[in-house]
Parts: C-alpha cells; sequence; structure tokens
C-alpha cells in the first residue's frame, strides 16, 4: 500500500520541531506518540499532526504553521545543498580540465623530446653507418673474414637503430597531429611484393613459412607508398615475431570490390589475450611487459600502423585467438586504373 504524501510525511521531525518551538510540552508529545501506536494497532492511519488534533494539543492553525516552517527549512536546506554540489561540480570541472590541460602539455612536452632526440641520434648514426660501410668494403683497408663478419654483424645494429629513430621520429609526428601523406597512385602489388621480398630473410631465419596471394592486375590507390609499405612490412615482421618456428604467416592483398582493396596479414602464432585487442595499439605497450618477456620492441609499431591507416582514411581490424593466430586486415579505395 502506498502512503499517501502528505505534508506531515515531509516533515518527519514535526515532534521535535513542536517541542522546541514551545507549542507542546514533552509530556504532550509523549501522550500524542503514545495515541498514534494505539491508533495504528487498531489499523487506523494515525498521523502525529492528527493524533496532537485529536487530542487537543494543538490547534489547526498552530499545526499548519509549523508544517510550514518546517517545509520551508527543508527546502533552504535543499537549496543549500544544491548549491553546494553545483559549486562541487564546477569546482571539480575546473580540476579535471586543469588535469587534461597538463596533460595535453606533457604529451606535447614527450613528442617534443622524442622528436628532438632522434634528430639528434640521427647525425651521429649516419656517421657511424657510413664508416662501417667503408671498413666493409676495405675503402680502409684489407678485413680478414673474422673482421668482416663483425662489422657485417655492427651493419645490421645499425639498421636496426635506424628503424627505431624513424619510428620514434613517426611516432612524435602523429603525436603532433603532424603526420602528412604524399598521395600519388600506388601499385600495391608491387608494395606487396617488395615487402615480401624484405621479410623472407627474417621469415627463414625463424624458420616460419612466409606465404602470399597477391594478384597482379590491382588497381591503383591513391596512398603514400612509404608509409603504406612500412605500415605493410611493420605488421609482417610482428607476425613473424610472435609465430613460433615451423608456423606460417600470409600476406594477403585482394579486390574485394570494383573500388575496394583488402590487405590481411594472417599468423599462426601466439594470438592476442581477449582483454589486450584494445590495448595493443596503445603507444609504448607490451603484451607481455615483464623485465623478462620473451619478444623485444618498443610498442610503437601497432600504435604508428593504426596512425597510418587512420590518415589515409581507413580503419584497421583484428581478429585474434589466444595461442591460435591472429589475422591484422585494412582496407583501401582502389582507382579505376588497372596496371
Amino acid at each position: 500500500m502506498t502512503t499517501p504524501l502528505t505534508p506531515e510525511v515531509l516533515v518527519p521531525r514535526l515532534g521535535e520541531y513542536l517541542v522546541s518551538s514551545g507549542t507542546i510540552t514533552d509530556e504532550d508529545l509523549k501522550k500524542a506518540l503514545a495515541y498514534q501506536q494505539e491508533q495504528q494497532a487498531a489499523g487506523k492511519q494515525c498521523y502525529l499532526g492528527e493524533a496532537l488534533l485529536e487530542l487537543g494539543l494543538v490547534n489547526r492553525r498552530q499545526l499548519d504553521h509549523a508544517v510550514t516552517k518546517q517545509i520551508i527549512q527543508l527546502r533552504n536546506a535543499l537549496e543549500d545543498a544544491n548549491r553546494f554540489l553545483e559549486r562541487r561540480v564546477q569546482e571539480r570541472t575546473a580540476e579535471l580540465q586543469e588535469a587534461l590541460r597538463k596533460l595535453s602539455e606533457l604529451s606535447q612536452l614527450k613528442a617534443n623530446f622524442v622528436a628532438n632526440i632522434s634528430h639528434e641520434l640521427r647525425t651521429p648514426l649516419t656517421h657511424v653507418k657510413g664508416y662501417l660501410e667503408l671498413l666493409v668494403t676495405g675503402a680502409l683497408g684489407e678485413l680478414n673474414d673474422e673482421q668482416r663478419n663483425a662489422l657485417q654483424v655492427s651493419q645490421r645494429s645499425a639498421g636496426q637503430l635506424e628503424n627505431l629513430i624513424d619510428s620514434l621520429i613517426l611516432f612524435s609526428q602523429a603525436a603532433r597531429g603532424e603526420m602528412t601523406l604524399h598521395l600519388t597512385p600506388v601499385n600495391l602489388s608491387k608494395v606487396a611484393g617488395d615487402v615480401i621480398r624484405y621479410s623472407r630473410i627474417k621469415a627463414n631465419n625463424r624458420n616460419v613459412t612466409l606465404e602470399y596471394e597477391i594478384p597482379a592486375d590491382l588497381p591503383l590507390v591513391q596512398a603514400d607508398e612509404e608509409k603504406i609499405s612500412w605500415a605493410i612490412l611493420q605488421l609482417l615482421d610482428n607476425a613473424i615475431k610472435f609465430t613460433p618456428a615451423g608456423g606460417r604467416v600470409a600476406l594477403v592483398v585482394q579486390l574485394e570490390s570494383d573500388n575496394l582493396i583488402m590487405v590481411a596479414v594472417r599468423d599462426t602464432g601466439i594470438g592476442i589475450p581477449a582483454d589486450k585487442l584494445e590495448a595493443i595499439f596503445e603507444p609504448f605497450f607490451q603484451v607481455d611487459g615483464s623485465s623478462t618477456r620473451r619478444y623485444g620492441g618498443t610498442g610503437l609499431g601497432l600504435a604508428l600502423v593504426r596512425e597510418i591507416i587512420s590518415a589515409h582514411g581507413s580503419i584497421i581490424e583484428i581478429n585474434s585467438t589466444e595461442g591460435k593466430g591472429s589475422e591484422f586486415r585494412f582496407p583501401l579505395l582502389a582507382s579505376k586504373i588497372v596496371m
């Protein structure tokens, strides 16, 4: 049964107010409460105000005045509470806005720092690579086989360092909203073929079978050839890295409709946990973040791939089953010109 909404329901401390205002005594209140309980025990709904009226302890004017006074006090208290809450909301909003501003500044500082450091590293690395080339080719003197092998290892390491620096520079550009695309008609068949040839050595070294399905007559796409090549190469590199020996990695490029080309990289690797599928695209994220993690890398690759694909007006999708493998895919719009 629903209790009727009456003024007395809104002022549950009516008795205390009447006593404190001197309208009734403590004895009067006790009598009224006892009478109220008797009426309720008999199955009759009886409010305190009614009990006071029926016992003649107050008159209607006194009761109405007390109820009105209480409602006004409650309303004022509610308004004060609302004003306090509004003020707190404004304060918290200002605090959050300030925190976001500082976070944005820190992000900008981080991007600037990464960009500056990366550019500073490029110059000495160029000198190192140059002298390594001179040494390997014998321009600075004859080398024995052991020396030449050692220098070739150094060359590969310098190449890896250069790739890392390039990734950091690209990341800093993306973080500052400065990633620019140089759009030209691009032959994806050629791009994919070049990427496969470049990746085959790494796949062979890891005993991973590298497969591909690349039609020769694909339409051209408007894209930044360098960045799209880098993105596909990064996806292949990632797939090879996380695929155990004996596994397979495939690059599939196919025309799905008259104006849509789908690029997909599939592997039979370790897969990605379902709760980390979104996080893998965050900068510096590692699925295994422990200090003894088995796989290397900075955690920038997939973040940059998504930035590049997004800059081309596309979106990268992922399907993965932990322990069974993953598939990364993204579409690109094709032109009507056929190679």
